[in-house]
């Protein structure tokens, strides 16, 4: 009895210093992102969550509305800068993501998001904007339109977005970092011994088939997504959309603003065939640019097709 009880404590022992190692080495490299990439604009408060922004530029306002596991730098790799000399370009870190801190109580919603970025932007004092989103922050676009109101939205402009409900479901991943149980043992595990040879072979499949830019992964700093709280909230923000999705597609036919639609006919995160080829059908006033051979990220790799996007859909809106 007394050699199992103290194999027992040994094996308690070991697991909790294997649990402890795991969580000083996710520490570290949180820490390290953060010194890595520190952030590079401003912050207001809203509801005491802080939100983090950068603007620039001159102009009609446009708010740009980056995707899943991303940051606002995804804006300022490039497309920021061709925007600025016709738009004051506000670019935004989604609650959870980035440097915006995440929602109370494991909220995820969408309509809790734009509850928030809102807030910001009326802070700021943007008026009227024309919301840019890209994949999952053209769900966060589509939304904030819905909201309508007298700030509400004047256009949209919707990179690879995804917008409508979409067969099957997702990769076991999203349940897993967003269970609470289980993610209490994965989520550590991913932001300690995740390696970056991964996660540059993962974000080279969300550009395919076009090849990532250059000093992209630099700029990015996915470090910044592998930290613990930012999986989480990424997590239950992708697993909870569909059925966000599902509730808001019989809406879709009221929002009569001008909408842009950009999308590439390869791309395999958000497939024109399931979002932005359905969508348009249901918009009053929308047009569709597809890419061919085109991927998920637009933004990056046809970026003039974008800039003439936004300002197409900010004439048709009497900003320009």
């Amino acid at each position: 009895m007394i050699s199992r009880r103290l194999a027992l404590s040994l094996a308690l022992a070991a697991g909790a210093l294997a649990v402890a190692s795991v969580a000083g080495c996710a520490q570290v490299r949180e820490t390290s992102a953060e010194i890595k990439y520190p952030p590079v604009g401003n912050f207001v408060t809203v509801d005491g969550l802080r939100v983090h922004y950068d603007m620039q530029g001159s102009g009609p306002d446009l708010i740009l509305l980056h995707g899943a596991s991303g940051n606002l730098r995804d804006f300022t790799f490039g497309l920021r800068d061709l925007l600025t000399p016709h738009f004051r370009v506000t670019s935004f870190d989604r609650p959870g993501l980035g440097y915006t801190d995440p929602l109370p109580n494991g909220g995820f919603t969408l309509v809790d998001q734009v509850r928030v970025l809102r807030g910001a932007a009326d802070q700021l004092g943007i008026k009227r904007p024309v919301l840019l989103g890209q994949s999952f922050g053209g769900s966060v676009a589509l939304e904030w339109a819905l909201q309508g109101g007298a700030n509400g939205a004047s256009a949209l402009v919707l990179l690879a977005a995804a917008s409508m409900p979409w067969p099957g479901g997702l990769d076991m991943s999203y349940q897993v970092l967003s269970n609470q149980v289980s993610a209490a043992v994965v989520v550590p595990v991913a932001t300690a011994l995740v390696s970056e040879d991964y996660v540059a072979n993962a974000i080279a499949r969300i550009f395919a088939p076009e090849q990532m830019p250059a000093g992209y992964i630099e700029h990015i700093g996915p470090d910044l997504t592998l930290r613990r709280a930012t999986l989480t909230a990424n997590a239950r923000q992708v697993n909870g959309l569909r059925p966000q999705l599902v509730a808001m597609l019989p809406r879709y036919p009221g929002l009569t603003l001008p909408v842009e639609l950009i999308h590439g006919d390869a791309d395999t995160i958000v497939p024109l065939a399931v979002h932005s080829a359905e969508l348009v059908k249901l918009l009053p006033d929308a047009r569709l640019t597809v890419i061919p051979g085109g991927g998920h990220m637009p933004q990056h790799l046809h970026a003039d097709l974008v800039v003439e996007a936004t300002l197409r859909a900010a004439r048709k809106a009497g900003l320009r």
